[in-house]
């Protein structure tokens, strides 16, 4: 075979393979299109339901609130009624038949208050597990401006945002054992003005008139890791309605032990799998 056959035949040979991995291309390109149009018909079919779902509610809503719903009928070509509209106009009332002078006149029945849409759920039980305990790290600290008893610090509980909490514990613990601690968080109780910074969270220790120390969570916890308390479940409320006490009335059960563990009620509080949470040498003694 002289030098021009072999060039015609690696073009040919070439040829075929290019048409070959255009064909496969296509192949996988089809069967991506697919797979994505499958996806979004899916997706497409959920987003519907969901809105389907929204209406009815709105609806409910509305006529709960006294708007008269105005049903509009289907159209032609559909199976579903469509929405009804919504109007503010009071349904004009229907005039009452007259009544001989010897009749007795009736009386107008008032209508009934509409249901609530929704049983009220049961109130929880006023115990640990209202209490939103967490694992922070100080990671910045420093005395309040306006406050001499003060501190002001800035602690990670895992969370997207730094918690910028205010503190009274000056006279107890030094300024450099405060940076980059390790503390235990309650982070529920509804977020309160301290000289002008607002408080969102509170470091609990263990406490006396004369001494206070920080609440020391195991060695292995992280910011962000969840309190419990064995026989209590844990469900807190995003944030504690202050008119209900739910801490004030926890409180007096919040203690340590002659181990420096602390307690709810006599039961050590712990992170699972990692450790109980002490103090460093006070017993028996409130925590707050």
């Amino acid at each position: 075979m002289n030098a021009f056959e072999r060039v015609v035949s690696n073009n040919n040979n070439a040829e075929e393979l290019l048409a070959s991995l255009n064909a496969e291309l296509n192949a996988i390109k089809n069967e991506k299109i697919q797979k994505l149009k499958a996806k979004l018909t899916a997706e497409n079919v959920i987003l519907m339901k969901q809105v389907e779902l929204a209406k009815e509610q709105l609806i409910k809503l509305e006529t709960l609130n006294g708007k008269v719903q105005i049903p509009i009928p289907c159209n032609k070509n559909d199976q579903k009624p469509v929405a009804a509209k919504v109007s503010n106009e009071k349904p004009v009332p229907q005039p009452t038949k007259p009544t001989t002078d010897t009749a007795k006149p009736t009386k107008e029945k008032k209508p009934k208050a509409p249901a609530a849409a929704k049983e009220a759920a049961p109130e929880l039980p006023v115990d640990f597990g209202r209490l939103d305990f967490r694992v922070g790290k100080i990671v910045e600290v420093s005395r309040h401006p306006d406050a001499e008893s003060l501190y002001l610090e800035k602690i990670d509980c895992g969370e997207p945002q730094l918690r910028t909490v205010v503190s009274g514990l000056v006279k107890f613990v030094p300024l450099e054992e405060m940076q980059n601690r390790m503390v235990i968080v309650m982070c529920n109780l509804k977020p309160a003005k301290m000289r002008g910074v607002t408080s969102e969270a509170m470091v609990m220790c263990a406490s006396t008139p004369e001494k206070v120390e920080v609440l020391s969570p195991p060695p292995t916890a992280v910011p962000g890791d969840l309190v419990h308390c064995d026989g209590f479940v844990r469900n807190p409320e995003p944030q504690l309605n202050p008119k209900k006490k739910v801490f004030e009335t926890c409180a007096p059960d919040l203690t340590t032990n002659d181990s420096l563990q602390a307690c709810y009620k006599g039961t050590p509080w712990n992170i699972p799998g990692k450790g109980f949470i002490v103090s460093q040498t006070l017993k028996n003694v409130n925590v707050k």
